[in-house]
């Protein structure tokens, strides 16, 4: 589990470093106005529909399914409940994809109501979203072949389905751009194509795993009945985070200008951490809890748990600590170049510290979580999730007056702590969840090798400060690779101190290399 949690962790950081370069590119050939305006709310709406329909709540529904049937009837069992899913997606999609279509001027007026008044903005953004809300379709197929390929051990493709879709992006930037009348329009068929790309590499994995999905007419089952009842739940749930996103950017648009930005670059890099650890956590735990859980091993479905709860928390620290000690070097490094100015800095690096309080809580979500939805549960954690968004939303007002942008990030924060200890307490009360020794014993040991890599970046931080503060940007970068680089050495020479890493785990895994 491990080796796969890190292999779906580096290609999902591999894609991270590829949509940065995208962003750099875009920015740069793209810039600001209309056609950018409009190419991001073209982009912006397939992927709300996306993450509401296609991704979290499609694979807590189908996943254990899917994978509970591969262990009890086999694979051909489970072929045909993928075929007959496939079959009410397709159906579905279509239609909808039809409608929207039919109907884009009054689509594009109800979700970006401030384009009306700007003509050529709202013909933009009518076309430019024409082109890409077909993407929706093939992304939800890429959902369903994930979810196939991840339940049968196979995690790599669909891990690499984004680093696709930036690379179709970039080559749309670079080679399509010339050729058409703006980079507005290249970007929005580099969406389209990312789309039918991805498909197709994760059809052809499939194909080659013995899982290619025949097309075959809709129909009601059992199963599919199960299914979209375990779905609905969780599509609830994916809507009620849409809402909080929403509530966000409509809290913060009423902030003094700028904070929006500050959360902005805060929370990209808030996101690196989280969906590099998070979902590769979350990804690989579901479906062997569920493959456990179907198989009789309770205890090794929450052994699973226990361990990916521990890894979530020892990859996840030590960004956290450097986020809260480092905040300002890193945001400067990386973001204070010609109209982001020294303020924005401060301003950005205090929201990123609020944030990173809540950094632990976020990542661990990914796999309590998953104790209810590897059990076909999908309705307790929209509960919590009412919870933490009640408490986020209330928060955030209380605290958007005195603490401006950052009471925001500490309401997410709170919020996000709240969400994770609810998990943790249903679990434990159900009997579905315990702390084992191991977690119990190394809880502290993660806290005291946090400590030392905060200490230790306090003073490397106070040592490098005239190159950190250097006019020049390669000076920056490389103090700010050796102040990284010396919290990092100090953690790891404390976790294997402390006991936290054991020198009989790293030789073990020189020798499963060799």
């Amino acid at each position: 589990m491990f080796r796969h949690i890190l292999s779906v962790g580096g290609l999902t950081l591999a894609s991270r470093a590829l949509g940065f370069l995208r962003d750099v590119l875009t920015a740069a050939l793209l810039g600001a106005g209309p056609v950018a305006d409009a190419f991001f709310v073209a982009f912006r709406l397939p992927n709300h529909f996306r993450a509401l329909f296609a991704e979290g709540a499609f694979n807590s529904a189908f996943v254990p399914l899917f994978s509970a049937t591969l262990v009890q009837d086999g694979p051909e069992a489970a072929k045909r409940f993928a075929e007959r899913v496939m079959a009410l997606l397709l159906a579905v999609q279509v239609v909808f994809l039809l409608a929207v279509l039919a109907v884009m001027p009054q689509f594009m007026t109800v979700f970006a109501p401030g384009f009306a008044d700007e003509p050529e903005k709202f013909r933009l953004a009518v076309l430019f979203t024409s082109i890409t809300f077909p993407y929706l379709l093939f992304i939800s197929l890429v959902s369903l072949y994930g979810g196939v390929l991840n339940s049968m051990g196979r995690f790599g493709a669909a891990a690499a389905a984004p680093i696709v879709m930036n690379l179709c992006l970039i080559a749309a930037l670079v080679l399509a751009t010339p050729l058409l009348p703006t980079a507005g329009h290249a970007l929005s068929w580099g969406v389209f194509v990312s789309g039918v790309a991805q498909f197709v590499y994760l059809a052809w994995d499939a194909h080659k795993a013995g899982m290619g999905l025949r097309l075959v007419r809709p129909r009601w089952s059992a199963d599919v009945k199960r299914f979209l009842t375990v779905l609905g739940p969780a599509a609830l749930g994916s809507g009620l985070t849409q809402i909080s996103l929403f509530a966000d950017t409509l809290i913060a648009s009423a902030l003094p200008t700028g904070a929006v930005s500050y959360l902005y670059y805060a929370d990209r890099l808030n996101q690196l951490p989280l969906g590099v650890i998070g979902i590769a956590v979350g990804t690989v735990l579901l479906p062997e809890m569920a493959k456990r859980i179907k198989g009789g091993d309770e205890a090794g479905a929450v052994d699973s748990q226990n361990r990916a709860v521990e890894l979530s928390l020892v990859l996840t620290l030590p960004a956290a600590v450097a986020f809260l000690v480092a905040g300002l070097p890193i945001v400067a490094v990386l973001f204070q170049h010609g109209a982001f100015g020294p303020s924005d800095a401060a301003a950005s690096a205090a929201t990123l510290q609020a944030y990173a309080l809540g950094l632990p809580a976020f990542v661990v979500i990914r796999s309590l979580v998953n104790g209810f939805y590897a059990r076909h549960d999908t309705a307790t954690p929209v509960r919590v999730a009412l919870a933490a968004v009640a408490v986020n939303v209330a928060l955030k007002l209380a605290l958007m007056g005195p603490l401006a942008q950052v009471g925001l990030a500490v309401a997410t924060s709170v919020s996000a702590w709240v969400n994770a200890l609810l998990l943790a307490w249903l679990l434990t009360r159900r009997g579905l969840f315990k702390a084992d020794a191991r977690l119990a014993r190394n809880l502290p040991r993660m806290a005291v090798a946090a400590l030392a890599m905060g200490a230790a970046l306090w003073v490397a931080q106070d040592r490098l400060s005239p190159w950190l503060t250097a006019s020049g940007l390669f000076e920056r970068l490389v103090a700010l690779t050796l102040l990284g680089a010396a919290g990092l050495l100090v953690y790891a020479v404390a976790a294997v101190v402390l006991g936290l890493v054991r020198r009989s785990d790293l030789s073990r895994l020189r020798r499963r290399r060799a």
